[in-house]
């Protein structure tokens, strides 16, 4: 076949260094961001923190030509965004944490925590017994779990031990007995009927503990199935009895050791606040969430100065101006969509969580003329305060249920209800997830039995047969 020459014209979209970088800020939570911006402001010289308060977002008599500019520019980002973001792919994790040094502001303390090991040995310490009986006591604290229980069975701690060491399981049984009488009580038990038994020991004497005790010692199994009527009959007592000695064990912890369990407490910063303003819900940026970055006036008046000798600062020059356009835009970006979520379900912020209405992705997409991949982006790892407490902007997106009216009901509000349905019922009967479909069904709404099980489910509310009391 003879070679020939073919022209072809085509079409494709670029990935261009400043769009990548809006895409990877719009997507991060504020944390991340903040660590993506310590990163640049390392790297970068041109780059500094602006100091002293900045303008409140939100207001509308400041900065009145800047915010102009900044939509416009905003608008124009936005189209080239959403064109990229039908396929360009996101990017995925954070920028790593910097090590602390001697320039650092601020540094992060945690509280200091005495462990349950240290909890221990403190009593230990100060126990009478012999050193032995120490030594094995420290041993079998060594086999706790979190939660206090023993986790081992002593015939196999006992296998552990050379038989020089002359150890007998009668050793080990003094030497639990010693762990058992430690504070918190259930410490040292080896099953949660145990457990309760160790806690009611320490309690005063009186028939309620007595007959708590018997419980948790013979009937425990009985309890958790709470069949009250087996329970009266096995143990001969009245239904005031027993109601009593259930509210006793009720008081009791099945894992008497988890105060003691570190606490890793994550803290999130609401990029939105919203407040009633003159009878409407408005959105405004969050002043402590919102970096207040400019490019370094020495280094950008010498780069003026020398303008044909410029180097690499002139590249990071482009970058910080790049960072700081990108970080603006993000966070115009987050207010836009946290407004029109506001708009959407108003209804929410002055009723609560019933009046909850359906929405989805697309729709403020359309509204906002954005692509639905930025919605998703934006809302993500992004937080609004509102009188209602801090939520997620996912939190404001959910399926729906059909109403006999023809219309739809969220499945938040489907949750609300049926939290205030268990809530309101009889303990002695509760509803069934057969009849909690029936009431909703009372008040338009269609659901299935397995639609309440799923929801009731995702709210941690026990089926009926655990729900019951006497």
């Amino acid at each position: 076949m003879k070679p020939t020459l073919q022209l072809k014209l085509s079409q494709h979209l670029t990935l261009t260094p400043q769009l990548q970088q809006s895409i990877k800020l719009l997507q991060l939570s504020t944390i991340e961001l903040n660590q993506e911006i310590e990163k640049a402001l390392l790297d970068n010289p041109l780059l500094e923190r602006e100091e002293g308060p900045g303008p409140e977002s939100g207001s509308e008599g400041d900065g009145e030509g800047e915010r102009n500019e900044s939509e416009s520019t905003e608008s124009q980002s936005n189209e080239v965004l959403d064109a990229m973001s039908e396929w360009a792919s996101s990017s995925s994790g954070s920028s790593s944490n910097r090590d602390d040094d001697d320039d650092s502001d601020f540094q992060s303390f945690h509280a200091a925590q005495v462990s349950l090991r240290e909890h221990l040995d403190q009593q230990i310490a100060l126990t009478p017994m012999s050193d032995r009986d120490r030594s094995l006591v420290r041993l079998l604290m060594e086999a706790l779990d979190d939660d206090g229980y023993l986790t081992q069975s002593l015939d196999d701690i006992l296998e552990m031990f050379d038989p020089e060491n002359e150890v007998e399981i009668e050793d080990l049984q003094i030497a639990l007995h010693h762990l058992q009488h430690l504070d918190p009580p259930g410490v040292g038990a080896r099953s949660p009927s145990e457990c309760l038994a160790l806690q009611l020991r320490s309690l005063p004497e009186s028939p309620t503990r007595d007959l708590a005790m018997r419980i948790v010692v013979e009937h425990l199994e009985l309890l958790a199935q709470r069949d009250f009527v087996r329970l009266r009959r096995n143990l001969q007592c009245s239904e005031d009895s027993l109601r009593e000695a259930h509210h006793l064990i009720c008081s009791l912890s099945p894992r008497p050791c988890a105060e003691f369990a570190l606490n890793d407490t994550r803290y999130v910063i609401p990029d939105v606040v919203v407040r009633k303003v003159r009878g409407r819900w408005t959105a405004a940026l969050n002043p402590e969430a919102m970096p207040k970055l400019k490019v370094n006036a020495l280094y950008a008046q010498l780069l003026q100065q020398n303008r044909g000798n410029n180097g690499d600062l002139g590249g990071q020059l482009q970058e910080a101006k790049w960072l700081i356009k990108n970080v603006q835009q993000r966070f115009d970006t987050i207010l836009r969509v946290a407004q029109s979520i506001v708009d959407q379900q108003r209804q929410f912020f002055d009723y609560g969580e019933v009046a909850m209405r359906p929405l989805t992705l697309r729709e403020i997409a359309e509204e906002l003329e954005l692509h639905e991949s930025t919605i998703s982006r934006v809302t993500t790892q992004k937080y609004m305060s509102t009188p209602r407490g801090v939520l997620e902007f996912k939190y404001f997106f959910g399926s729906h249920v059909a109403t006999d009216t023809g219309g739809a009901a969220s499945s938040t509000a489907i949750r609300a209800l049926i939290r205030q349905l268990v809530e309101a019922e009889d303990r002695k009967k509760p509803l069934s997830d057969s009849k909690i479909a029936d009431l909703l069904g009372q008040q338009g709404m269609v659901v299935a039995r397995r639609t309440v099980a799923k929801y009731r489910e995702s709210l941690n509310i026990p089926p009926v047969s655990k729900r019951k009391t006497i």
